[in-house]
């Protein structure tokens, strides 16, 4: 029977990748609802994809013998050796000759869309500026702040973190820092009860609003290469260093241009792709 017309119902595949799409697990791993969840899905996509190699527009369309390859080493690379491949192709009742076969289809269904998509007309600068003044909001950049931090809890069960203790540990901490402020990533590994402990303290670049609210104050009051002095939150105490400031911006329309010819673009693509399937027959 031609790959192209059986049922969605007798195709491992089909259901597999239904399956994964929606719950991220194997059909074998599935609840009884998930189950049939799954193969509604896989049933409509089958039926989708029959239409589109139905379609006039997939007789040109030939899938290379290196192509099908590709796409069969892709998901053999997945795993450590055959064994566990082959293991697990049985599982989901398909074996390396099925397997090729339903990568066969799917290449040639990727192709003619592609080759749909490829229709859509190109987004002219009228109309990308027309989507900047629409969108501007989308443009505006907040400030944002490069920061590190170093962090000791209070927990009264503990002796070493009462609320004296622990502020003193950290007042220790702050006076290291006063005169040798290139040390906090020293510091914060040694010291600091925060995950971020092992990567040095580091937050990365925040925006206001991000952290506990006293941190956030302290964070975006001093200057670039600044710690902060102690701060207090309903957890504990903590150190800040502004490593570096990157200043509210509004992108231009000629540096924002890029960014919506590719988001127009895509859509546009889209658009084209439904409005064809739309046309097909059933």
């Amino acid at each position: 029977m031609n790959s192209s017309t059986k049922s969605a119902q007798t195709d491992p595949y089909a259901l597999l990748r239904a399956a994964l799409t929606l719950f991220k697990k194997t059909p074998g791993e599935l609840q009884e609802a998930e189950l049939r969840q799954a193969e509604v899905q896989a049933i409509n996509e089958f039926k989708i994809e029959n239409r589109i190699l139905n379609a006039p527009e997939a007789g040109a369309v030939i899938i290379s013998d290196k192509e099908l390859q590709a796409a069969y080493q892709e998901i053999r690379d997945r795993y450590e050796d055959d064994e566990s491949f082959f293991s697990d192709l049985e599982k989901n009742h398909l074996d390396k000759d099925t397997l090729s076969a339903a990568l066969y289809r799917q290449c040639r269904v990727n192709v003619i869309m592609e080759l749909i998509a490829s229709r859509a007309p190109d987004v002219s600068e009228v109309e990308i500026g027309i989507y900047y003044h629409l969108h501007a909001e989308q443009f505006n950049r907040p400030e944002q702040r490069e920061a590190s931090h170093i962090f000791i809890s209070i927990n009264p069960d503990y002796p070493e973190n009462t609320r004296e203790t622990a502020f003193s540990r950290m007042q220790e901490i702050s006076e290291k820092l006063q005169k040798k402020p290139y040390k906090f990533a020293e510091l914060a590994l040694k010291h600091s009860e925060c995950p971020t402990a092992l990567q040095g303290g580091v937050l990365g670049l925040v925006p206001r609003g991000k952290l506990y609210p006293e941190l956030d104050a302290a964070l975006f009051s001093i200057k670039a290469g600044e710690v902060s002095q102690i701060v207090e939150s309903e957890i504990g105490f903590h150190l800040v260093l502004c490593k570096q400031i990157q200043r509210a911006e509004t992108l231009s329309l000629q540096k924002a241009t890029p960014k919506i010819r590719q988001l127009m673009k895509e859509r546009s693509r889209r658009t084209c792709q439904r409005a064809w399937l739309a046309s097909l027959p059933n």
